[in-house]
């Protein structure tokens, strides 16, 4: 119990904490982007339409760790490079110096005398953000499949009865696409489970980076209590985590599909029922 209890275990015990806080804020953040680009792919103006399918094409294309490693250092630069043209408008040498991004110390992001837990709150925005562009783009290319899928039988009621375009979309495609949609965005918040360890490439130091280090016999986060190379029985500690996470999802998302289709979409509820047995 000691050892259990030390301060670098208290430190494992927080990442914990951050990995549910994040998914528990990316989920919805990655959802509204995807929303809003499966709204712009169903767009009739083209400009929205052909950047809503760049988008959703990039994000689908490169895989997570370049996009990862990349979109972060160019978020950042963006931020400071805005900082810098508002704070340091007499700045007159110039932001790239060869392969160096320089800007005033004013626009750092953050800042360098800024405490500890400042850079910490940073990092974990920019992580969200990044995690919610990146799932965003998979929850828009399913959403904008569920829109697909409504009967245009239906649509076509709707506009018989005098509907606009827009209150056709609203009470008729958007209530009944969730229906049609539930079991991708499930696939894809199981996905978004499984990547939460890339969130020590985004500076933040996660559940599984503490298990290597304290589960290690020689690492620089590890100076009391020496031990053998105990990685294996970490690493199996995070595999029942994980694997207690996403049973728990299950047994919610299942829960949550009887209740949806409960009373609605006859042959939709049929069928995902069909496919369970």
């Amino acid at each position: 119990m000691c050892y259990l209890t030390t301060t670098k275990h208290s430190e494992l015990y927080k990442s914990v904490f951050v990995v549910l806080l994040l998914l528990l804020i990316t989920a919805p953040v990655s959802l509204l982007f995807g929303f809003g680009g499966a709204i712009a792919a169903r767009s009739q103006i083209w400009l929205v339409n052909g950047i809503a399918r760049l988008y959703i094409a990039i994000v689908r294309g490169v895989p997570d760790i370049a996009f990862f490693m990349f979109f972060v250092i160019a978020l950042d630069q963006v931020f400071e490079w805005i900082r810098h043209r508002t704070l340091c408008p007499n700045w007159s040498d110039a932001i790239w110096q060869g392969n160096d991004f320089v800007v005033c110390p004013e626009a750092k992001m953050p800042l360098s005398a800024a405490p500890q837990w400042v850079h910490d709150s940073y990092s974990f925005a920019v992580a969200v953000l990044t995690f919610s562009i990146v799932f965003g783009a998979f929850a828009a290319n399913v959403l904008y499949g569920a829109m697909r899928a409504v009967p245009n039988a239906q649509i076509e009621t709707a506009e018989a009865y005098g509907m606009t375009r827009r209150q056709t979309f609203w009470r008729i495609v958007v209530p009944q696409m969730w229906l049609y949609a539930l079991h991708g965005l499930s696939n894809l918040w199981m996905i978004l489970i499984k990547s939460t360890p890339l969130l020590f490439l985004l500076g933040i130091e996660d559940i599984v980076y503490w298990a290597r280090e304290l589960g290690g016999s020689k690492t620089s986060k590890f100076t009391s209590y020496p031990h053998g190379d105990w990685r294996v029985w970490y690493f199996l500690a995070l595999l029942v985590f994980y694997l207690a996470l996403t049973r728990v999802s299950e047994f919610i998302l299942d829960h949550f599909m009887e209740r949806l289709t409960f009373g609605q979409a006859i042959a939709v509820r049929d069928a995902q029922r069909a496919h369970k047995r």
